[in-house]
């Protein structure tokens, strides 16, 4: 085996290092002994012994240089310069085959003479060989000791014209402009391309220098006419200038990279030396300088402090140009921009706060209080115990002498700050309050929204390690507002997700912790940050969702929906003068009638807040604008015929839905509590003739409302000959028990009473009053248990037209925290047992048909 000492080539591995020349023994040929292929006196043996190439292939009137380093390939060389110095040049398929046999090496190849043989001291040989003529093997006479072949000589056609030398044109061109690329060509071979005037020597000898895969040099030698050979080899040529002059480019972009920012470097180094020259500090100097003022000026605490005067010592003794040194400026710019010690002062004055909250919320008592009971708190701390004087303007002194604690307590800390939680439905003003409150207080408020956050390090931050890393939202907040006792509101907090990055609640769990907030760490900072004085607020519709653990460390504030007089009196008050203003009316140019306000209220809104109120009082005030814009009036008075007029027929009716679905013996009228407040709950009941006393239920009940439907039924079976209850009727009929509404899932116990009062109207045939509503847990013995959310209920009641309710004896306590206004217009039976449901509920024996006496609400 052969290999080039091209640089080019791969070399093999029988291919040892060249030697020098003194160690070389230099063997000079008589090359007037060696045919020529342009003597006619070329004959070519019977058998022709064959040497194998490795990723290499020698052309015609070419030289080239070839290592031998193989035992039989050594024995090749000897027994063939011992005779007529001829040898076929063929290449293996397979550059990586050591010893390639017949069937592993091409059909053509170079018929060459050996001009000079080098032998080294390690024993391989160095030849010259200049390549005579194209061959074709015809057939291989033997393998051993080494190849030899019968062979023909196979000529290539040459064409002359003016396509073969505009060919060699572009090849010459080519070849150049390949040169200009690659240094290590020498000029010479540049000097004898441009002047060879025979189109093969020209083909053979560029081939020759230029990388060239094995495949395409093969290619190149197998064509028969030099045309061919000639645009093949321009087609290759241009490839390798094209991946030549894109490697140029990046190159010279990298350099110029390079170069740039060398030349930054030393323009700073010469701008360094100018400074010192004329006594002046240099940017980073100054800079350094900058962040030690704002370290002194923060009023950090002593951690904080420290960790920045360690980064800030760092940040000195980087070089500008560093990675780390903009990753530490960075981490200094946050830290110091931290409202370490700026505060607002509290407004303790408990009238402006009581009159700011009624200014903007209309009823929200509990809430209300309940600010007014932490400014008073305040207020009394700050002149009774001067060590924990709260941060406030205090109006007035109240002549009380000031006390100093008994004792000292060690574990826990004097709270400033408080955690409160809105719960209730949409619309009712809670994420409004947080705003009120602030406002109330003299402090600053901001909004953070948690619906939807699932990284854990949104609330904590990143550490950081990570490029881009920021603290989280609550750090960011108080850069933001540039004090550290804001009111922040975390609104929907109950929306929070959870997913493989973490989860954020239990993230929240330091932050609204009184007992651990004062010692806030975030990933980012990596220093503590006293939380305590912030005021956070946080709202949710409904508890739920909220982890029992988050939920223990705040204080749950229920806001429950708003009764049809607030409504009217917070559209007078509040909705309506703003859609008047937000569609370019005057006020007086329309007036919304108390008519008008409970026509909308009644019959085009039933929600527990007022959101949609005030889009339906936009929708009337948009369409008083537009009459007004066209010239058809100039005053609108909005009564109940005028919101007809300007509405449309009403999408709801008041209280004709429950009159209508209650009219017929076996649907009872139930009071439920969403997400969305309180809300009323048909439950329907069927008797098919022809069963067996089988008993179903549907409606997409949960587990609990389920064993409620099944405790219910088996309480009615054990009736039987109380309320004109038959075994027959069980005997004779299935009993199909159905919560419309299918599409929503329900669950939970309070529909207990209300089913079985639907069960005991469809066999009895006594239909059940359409002016009641019920709620209660049923036991199978007969009771009536309490049950959740009653306040949210009564109000759906009443919202509904209802004006008789049925509750739980056990819940008389909970009618305390209904408005004044609820109590009065509604009649509450307060039942003990499930007899006490069925004689409130049901119609009279005597007249289960004509239904003269219902009762009807307005």
């Amino acid at each position: 085996m052969t290999d080039p000492n091209d640089r080019n080539k791969q070399a093999p591995d029988d291919v040892t290092p060249t030697v020098t020349f003194e160690e070389e023994q230099d063997v000079q040929l008589n090359t007037a002994e060696v045919p020529s292929a342009q003597e006619g006196s070329l004959k070519i043996p019977d058998e022709l012994p064959i040497l194998p190439l490795r990723g290499l292939v020698v052309y015609p009137q070419t030289a080239m240089p070839l290592n031998v380093g193989q035992p039989r390939s050594i024995r090749l060389v000897d027994d063939v310069v011992a005779g007529d110095r001829l040898i076929g040049l063929i290449a293996a398929k397979n550059p990586e085959q050591e010893t390639p046999g017949p069937d592993e090496i091409y059909q053509y190849g170079t018929l060459a003479a050996i001009h000079r043989l080098f032998r080294a001291p390690d024993g391989t040989i160095r030849l010259l060989v200049q390549g005579l003529a194209r061959i074709r093997v015809d057939s291989y006479a033997t393998t051993e000791p080494y190849l030899k072949a019968k062979v023909s000589a196979v000529p290539e056609t040459v064409e002359k014209g003016q396509e073969v030398e505009a060919l060699m044109r572009i090849v010459v061109t080519q070849f150049q402009r390949l040169a200009e690329l690659v240094p290590s060509i020498p000029n010479e071979l540049i000097t004898s391309a441009v002047n060879v005037e025979e189109p093969m020597q020209l083909v053979y000898a560029v081939a020759t220098y230029i990388r060239i895969s094995l495949d395409d040099a093969q290619r190149i030698l197998e064509i028969d006419n030099v045309t061919d050979k000639l645009r093949m080899l321009m087609t290759i040529l241009k490839k390798e200038l094209d991946v030549l002059e894109l490697g140029r480019k990046i190159q010279t972009e990298a350099q110029t990279e390079i170069e740039k920012v060398q030349r930054e470097y030393f323009l700073r180094e010469q701008m360094k030396a100018i400074r010192r020259e004329l006594g002046e500090e240099d940017e980073q100097a100054v800079e350094v300088e900058e962040f030690q003022k704002k370290i002194e000026a923060a009023q950090m605490s002593d951690e904080a402090r420290k960790e920045a005067e360690r980064e800030l010592d760092r940040l000195s003794k980087l070089p500008t140009a560093a990675a780390e040194y903009g990753v530490i400026r960075t981490y200094l710019d946050w830290l110091t921009s931290l409202p370490w010690a700026k505060r607002t002062d509290d407004n303790l004055d408990i009238k402006h706060a009581r009159k700011v909250l009624n200014e903007d919320h209309y009823g929200l008592k509990d809430v209300k209080d309940r600010i007014i009971e932490f400014l008073a708190v305040r207020r009394l701390r700050a002149a009774r115990y001067p060590k924990i004087k709260a941060k406030g303007k205090e109006p007035g002194k109240n002549g009380a002498k000031a006390a100093k604690p008994e004792k000292q307590d060690y574990v826990r800390r004097e709270r400033e700050g408080a955690i409160l939680c809105f719960v209730g439905p949409p619309g009712v003003g809670k994420t409004s309050l947080g705003s009120s409150i602030a406002r109330a207080m003299g402090r600053k408020f901001i909004r953070m929204s948690l619906g939807g956050v699932r990284d854990e390090a949104e609330i904590r931050g990143f550490r950081r390690t990570y490029i881009g890393a920021m603290p989280g939202r609550v750090i960011q907040t108080l850069r933001r507002i540039e004090t550290r006792n804001p009111v922040i509101m975390l609104d929907e907090i109950d929306k929070l997700g959870r997913d493989f990055r973490g989860d954020p609640a239990a993230a929240l769990l330091e932050v609204l912790d009184p007992e651990q907030n004062h010692e806030f760490r975030d990933h980012y900072l990596d220093t503590a940050f006293d939380l305590s004085e912030v005021m956070f607020i946080t709202t949710a519709n409904e508890l739920d969702p909220i982890p029992g653990p988050l939920l223990d460390r705040m204080e749950i504030i229920p806001l429950s929906g708003y009764t049809e007089q607030e409504k009217v009196e917070i559209a007078r008050s509040y909705l309506v003068p703003r859609q008047i203003k937000e569609n370019g009316l005057l006020g007086s140019e329309v007036q919304f009638t108390t008519e008008g306000l409970q026509l909308l209220v009644r019959d085009y809104t039933r929600e527990a807040g007022v959101r949609n109120l005030e889009r339906v009082i936009g929708s009337a005030a948009r369409k008083v604008a537009t009459r007004i814009a066209e010239g058809d009036t100039k005053k609108v008075r909005v009564t109940g015929n005028m919101v007809r007029t300007l509405l449309g027929k009403p999408r709801f009716g008041y209280h004709d839905e429950i009159s209508e679905r209650t009219d017929r013996p076996g649907v009872a009228t139930g009071l439920s509590v969403t997400a969305f407040g309180g809300d009323v709950l048909f439950v329907e009941a069927t008797g098919l003739v022809g069963g067996k006393g089988s008993f179903q239920y549907t409606g997409q009940l949960g587990e609990v409302m389920q064993e409620s439907a099944r405790a219910a039924f088996s309480y009615v079976r054990s009736k039987v000959g109380d309320y004109g209850i038959t075994t027959e009727y069980f005997e004779k009929h299935d009993i199909h028990l159905h919560v419309p509404a299918g599409a929503v899932p329900k669950d939970g116990p309070s529909a207990g009473v209300t089913m079985a009062t639907a069960l005991v109207s469809l066999i009895s045939g006594r239909p059940i009053k359409s002016n009641v509503a019920m709620t209660g847990e049923i036991t199978l013995r007969g009771q009536v248990l309490p049950v959740g959310g009653i306040k949210d209920k009564v109000l759906a009641a009443h919202r509904f037209g209802v004006d008789t309710v049925i509750l739980p004896r056990r819940n008389e306590i909970d009618l305390d925290d209904l408005p004044e206004d609820v109590r009065t217009a509604l009649k509450f039976v307060l039942a003990e047992k499930v007899e006490d449901v069925l004689d409130n509920a049901l119609e009279p024996a005597a007249k289960p048909a004509t239904r003269a006496a219902k009762s009807k609400v307005h």
